[in-house]
């Protein structure tokens, strides 16, 4: 039995939304909750791990991109019943510049692609879906 089914918590993630050029990099989910959504590069936050070196190490390990400029941006509560997951997710916004992003964990994400804020895909992963309803938008 792990542990967060015998002291249920909400769980902390991170997710990454890179910037280039007006874009945001968005990849399809793979064997998570939310597999088939589109979602920006993210994962949980380590013990002892700053939120920004978050950001930037699973930008780095999802994509092989490295990411500058990053800032807090909001944030979501998202309820996943199906999975029993309770999540806080703090979203950081970076750049990068250079390079192509590349589906280093194909087993996790299907693919990369950047999009304008204003033409995202569907269906998106449910933290990013409650951004864009609550009209956030990329500063």
């Amino acid at each position: 039995v792990s542990d967060r089914n015998m002291h249920p918590r909400p769980l902390i993630g991170v997710g990454v939304l890179i910037v280039r050029e007006g874009r945001i990099l968005l990849g399809v989910r793979r064997n998570a909750h939310g597999a088939g959504a589109w979602s920006p590069p993210g994962g949980h936050l380590e013990f002892g791990e700053r939120v920004a070196s978050c950001a930037a190490r699973e930008a780095l390990e999802e994509t092989g991109l490295v990411i500058s400029d990053v800032v807090a941006g909001p944030y979501t509560e998202d309820f996943f019943p199906a999975h029993e997951r309770h999540y806080v997710t703090l979203f950081m916004i970076a750049r990068c510049d250079e390079g192509e992003p590349v589906a280093r964990e194909p087993d996790k994400c299907a693919e990369w692609r950047w999009f304008a804020w204003n033409e995202l895909p569907a269906p998106l992963f449910g933290p990013l879906a409650q951004l864009k309803a609550r009209g956030f938008s990329l500063p």
